[in-house]
């Protein structure tokens, strides 16, 4: 029986060692769990108060890029608009001196009453106006005996063409048509020959 006692309390030894081998594993992986954890939890809240700083970071950014858009498209709204009406404004004072022709011819047809100065007095008002806004950039369509094109010319009737080579061609123009600066402001409302 002292053997079997002996292996029972060697086996019970054993078993204490195991217990405490065991358990002051344990509790020696407790304290380091609990040290690791610690730092995971600390290094998990530095990284999100990184992270929050950084979205607050770029929310600030974009915020502020919004606001300098918003600003960018007013400003330009408002530089067009300015554009627009200092060429308004420059066109009118341009012509202003046309008008000032158109006055005195007026004035002279009534005062004189001769046909030929009147008549004449307005063909220089013409060539004046004409000259200010060709400066401007504006430029009459050519049509005569030009073929026919639906991109340049608006096409009002047809009749018959006077001659065999005028045939689909232009034969008269009841409105000219006109360039600005190359751009078609103004397309040509024509008699076309058929």
């Amino acid at each position: 029986m002292g053997d079997k006692d002996k292996k029972t309390n060697l086996s019970e030894d054993q078993l204490e060692d195991i217990s405490v081998e065991s358990s002051g594993e344990e509790k020696g992986e407790k304290p380091s769990k609990t040290k690791a954890s610690k730092k995971s939890k600390d290094s998990k809240g530095k990284e999100l108060a990184e992270a929050q700083m950084e979205i607050a970071e770029l929310k600030d950014k974009y915020l502020r890029l919004l606001a300098e858009f918003e600003n960018f498209k007013k400003r330009n709204l408002r530089e067009k608009l300015e554009t627009m009406q200092t060429a308004a404004k420059d066109t009118m004072a341009a012509i202003l001196p046309v008008l000032d022709d158109f006055d005195r011819a007026k004035k002279t047809a009534e005062d004189e009453n001769t046909e030929e100065q009147f008549s004449e007095g307005v063909t220089l008002v013409y060539g004046k106006m004409y000259r200010i806004l060709e400066g401007l950039g504006l430029k009459a369509m050519e049509w005569e005996g030009q073929d026919f094109d639906p991109e340049l010319h608006e096409a009002l009737t047809e009749i018959p063409a006077p001659t065999p080579e005028l045939k689909g061609k232009i034969v008269d123009a009841i409105e000219k048509g006109y360039y600005l600066n190359d751009k078609i402001i103004r397309h040509a409302k024509v008699v076309v020959g058929k």
